[in-house]
Parts: C-alpha cells; sequence; structure tokens
C-alpha cells in the first residue's frame, strides 16, 4: 500500500510534515515524497492528517464484561491478595464487541491485564485491537507486573485480612522479601535439581521483577500511595511505573525528581472514593510540563476505549500543550509498556498502525476516515 499527499503526525516531530507512506508486509517501509507506485493499492490522503494508531497504557479492554455482566468480567481475580502468577492473555476475549469499536476509533494497541482489587494481581500484556486469537494479536505478553495500593485492596479483601495501608505495603513487601530469597537459592544450586526451593508458582512470577525485565504497574492515585509505590521500589531495585497519578499534580516537583514514567487517567470519570476527591484533567499538563514522560490512559471499561483520544483533547482544554497530548497516547505509552520499537509513532520500520482523519483526534468528531493495523484496513 502507497498512501500519497496526507499530513502526517509523526508523534516524533512536534511540526507536521507532508509527504508519502509506503507500507510492506505490515510495516512502515519507507517515508518519502513522491514514492513512486509499483505493484502497491495507492491511497489518496489529500486532505488527511495521519498519525499513529493510539495506544493506551492502561487498560482492561477485553477483560472486562462488555456489558454482559458478571459471567464475563474476568479482570480481577477475588480470592486471594496475592496473585501475581495471574496472566492477563488468559483471561482475553478478543471477539468482543468493545475490540472492534476501539479499532474503530484509532486505538490500535492496549496494555490490558489485571484490576486493582489485589496487592499483586499479575501480568499485563500488549496486543492490538484486532483479532481472533490473542496469540495472534500479541505485540508484547508480559509487559508489567500489577501491584495496587490505596482504597482498593482495602476494601476488597478486609475481610481476608487487608484493611490498611500499612497491611498492603507489608503484604507487597513480604512477597518480594520470599521472591528474592527463592530467587537466590534457585540461582545458588545451579543444575543442581536437589539444592533447588520447591517450585512456588507465585515466586516464579515475580523473577521477571527483581531481574528488572519488566515492571511494577503499580495502582496508585493519592500522594501518600504514590511514595509508599516509589519507596518500595527503591528498597528492592525494581523498575516501576506509575498508573493513575490522580493527585500527581501537588506532588509535581518531587515526581520530577523521581523521572518515573506516569500514566494518568481516567479523568472522564466522577470523585467516586476519597482517593479521587483531587481528580482534574490538569494533571496530565502539569505533569508533562514538570518534564515527566505522561501518558493519557482511560483505564477502559471505566472510560469506554474509543474515547482516549478525547481524553487527550480535553487534556489540551485544560492546559497541555497538544503534541505533548498526542505524545501522551502515541509514543509515551509504547515507551511506557516497553513496546516503542514497535508502535506509537510513524517511523521506517514500525508497524503499520494508522490513523487517517479529516478533522483532529481531539475533537468530540475526529471524523476517522480509515484505520490500519498492521497495515490491515480495519473494517
Amino acid at each position: 500500500m502507497l498512501i500519497k499527499n496526507g499530513m502526517i503526525h509523526d508523534a516524533i516531530h512536534e511540526t507536521p510534515y507532508a509527504a508519502d507512506l509506503l507500507v510492506k508486509d505490515g510495516k512502515i517501509a519507507a517515508i518519502g515524497h513522491n514514492l513512486p507506485a509499483e505493484n502497491e493499492t495507492v491511497v489518496d490522503a489529500a486532505g488527511l492528517q495521519i498519525y499513529p494508531g493510539f495506544v493506551d497504557a492502561h487498560s482492561h479492554l477485553g477483560l472486562d464484561s462488555d456489558g454482559v455482566g458478571y459471567e464475563g468480567w474476568d479482570y480481577n481475580e477475588m480470592n486471594d491478595p496475592i496473585s501475581p502468577q495471574m496472566r492477563g492473555i488468559d483471561g482475553f476475549k478478543p471477539m468482543q464487541p468493545c475490540m472492534r469499536t476501539a479499532a474503530r476509533a484509532g486505538v490500535t494497541t492496549v496494555c490490558t491485564g489485571p484490576g486493582s482489587a489485589n496487592v499483586l494481581g499479575g501480568t499485563f500484556c500488549a496486543v492490538k485491537t484486532v483479532g481472533k486469537r490473542v496469540e495472534d494479536m500479541l505485540v508484547k505478553e508480559a509487559i508489567a507486573m500489577k501491584c495496587a495500593f490505596g482504597e482498593n485492596p482495602k476494601r476488597c479483601y478486609r475481610e481476608k485480612g487487608v484493611s490498611t495501608r500499612m497491611t498492603t505495603a507489608a503484604k507487597l513487601r513480604e512477597t518480594l522479601f520470599k521472591a528474592r530469597e527463592y530467587l537466590e537459592k534457585k540461582e545458588a544450586a545451579g543444575d543442581d535439581a536437589s539444592k533447588k526451593p520447591a517450585f512456588d508458582m507465585k515466586l516464579e512470577a515475580l523473577i521477571p521483577v527483581l531481574k528488572r525485565e519488566i515492571p511494577l504497574k503499580a495502582h496508585a492515585h493519592a500522594a501518600e500511595d504514590i511514595f509508599t509505590a516509589l519507596r518500595i521500589a527503591r528498597e528492592f531495585n525494581v523498575k516501576i511505573t506509575l498508573e493513575h497519578v490522580t493527585e500527581g499534580h501537588l506532588i509535581a516537583e518531587e515526581l520530577a525528581k523521581e523521572n518515573v514514567p506516569c500514566a494518568v487517567g481516567p479523568s472522564l470519570t466522577n470523585a467516586s472514593k476519597f482517593e479521587l476527591r483531587n481528580k482534574t484533567f490538569d494533571t496530565p499538563g502539569i505533569l508533562a510540563k514538570a518534564g515527566l514522560q505522561v501518558s493519557i490512559i482511560t483505564d477502559a471499561p471505566v472510560i469506554p476505549q474509543e474515547y482516549l483520544p478525547l481524553c487527550a483533547g480535553l487534556a489540551v482544554k485544560h492546559g497541555m500543550e497538544p503534541f505533548a497530548a498526542l505524545q501522551a497516547i502515541t509514543i509515551n505509552p509504547a515507551r511506557h509498556a516497553g513496546i516503542e520499537d514497535r508502535v506509537g509513532s510513524i517511523e521506517v520500520g514500525k508497524d503499520a498502525d494508522l490513523v487517517l482523519c479529516a478533522g483532529s483526534p481531539f475533537d468530540t468528531d475526529p471524523d476517522v476516515r480509515a484505520v490500519y493495523i498492521n497495515g490491515k484496513f480495519v473494517e
């Protein structure tokens, strides 16, 4: 496919530019002027704006009920507050109608996985939003280990031993201590099976975190929970991303010192609990201006997945620079998830995930004319 005459917003350069895009084998093969067509289908994008496929760094798309009640609800394991062995791919339902709705709106990649009921909830995966089988939709199987602070673990497990923020922190520390000891014993045993510790699936699941292969994905709304998450990550020398960051604008200077990726949202909701009392669309812009890598998120289904670009538009209305807002739903969430080698910007070699609009994606009606995922038109 050769897309000609469009105005490209590549999410890397602030100023858009007119150029042609050559797509081969699902990848962006060339960007330039007057690219010749050989056997490619030519798409005339004159008058259209071309954006990278939008990326959500924090969603539960495919694991939620999609309007069919508890039977379709698979994103919180409610039997055990410590369940790092859960894997988002095992609850993912590709055939849900919400997937196609998201894709048609230009949301081409989502990072999805367990919710925030548990102190440790399991691994998130990154998937494209079109397909019939999760293995064929994967960008990356394990991108982060979900953990949660604040009100949710307290509320969900009050009758099962978690009733304060102190308990949440203690249980997370205890599990990380056990996992570290388990890993040390495994490594010390080498190839001697008789010296290896008894297999523990929970502790096994945390090895990639301890090896800094994936980060803790820390649900934290309130300032005190954000600081607790950072403190524990520092204690165990593990990577961390901050999720929700509702009170981030109140501690922007402190967060700037930490330089940790922040996924902000869902902001298009009411303050449904005490820790959301300071929620505002000002937060993404304030954090971006403080120099932080900011992603804007829906936490779908809290906000329907297709409204991700609208949330970026509302952040612009509240003071965020438009280019920073575009990056917050493209390259920044890709970096947040460690998949920026494939998605998040229009660059040669990356997946041909493209959104062609007659208007701005930040508008209430962005007039999306075409969406391509891996170079294929989304019906």
